[in-house]
């Protein structure tokens, strides 16, 4: 049984539960904001200096006129992203994202939006431009810690960045 979910384009850690009681127990996690997640991602621009880490707070609604498409509105629902600058070069910069909140796009919303990061992720054709170079969103699911819902042993899993 899927646990949580990762944006169609978006690769690295899933999490599957092998039965309903071990779901409801991880869900819970989710819920409750216990599970730590890491997310990289390649932006198309260099972040500004002063920017080089902070948290980004832009409340998320679906915008029913051009879906899939997610908007900043006061209307929204809470969306919440802490993020770090890892390296800056060659009109890129790489950013961890460590979400407080899972809103649908939250993590392209506000790398694009101008209250956000204002720079897209590579390769987002939603609210970037396509990368044809890499032909993928540059967006990875890095890193899942959380409480094993039988042994309570803290578990941490992972995946290498493919860009």
């Amino acid at each position: 049984l899927l646990v949580h979910r990762l944006d169609m384009s978006t690769s690295g850690v899933l999490l599957l539960a092998k039965d309903k009681d071990v779901h409801k127990a991880l869900a819970k996690q989710f819920i409750d904001r216990s599970v730590q997640k890491r997310y990289v991602a390649l932006l198309n621009g260099e972040l500004d200096s002063d920017m080089k880490k902070g948290k980004i707070d832009l409340p998320l609604a679906p915008d029913y006129i051009n879906r899939p498409m997610q908007m900043v509105t006061n209307e929204g629902k809470p969306a919440k992203t802490m993020y770090e600058v890892v390296e800056v070069a060659d009109g890129l910069t790489r950013v961890n994202f460590y979400p407080v909140t899972g809103r649908t796009h939250q993590l392209r919303v506000h790398a694009a939006h101008p209250r956000g990061l204002d720079l897209p992720i590579v390769g987002d054709d939603i609210y970037g431009a396509r990368d044809a170079e890499r032909g993928r969103l540059c967006l990875h699911a890095g890193y899942l810690e959380l409480t094993h819902p039988v042994t309570g042993k803290r578990m941490t899993f992972t995946a290498p960045t493919p860009f």
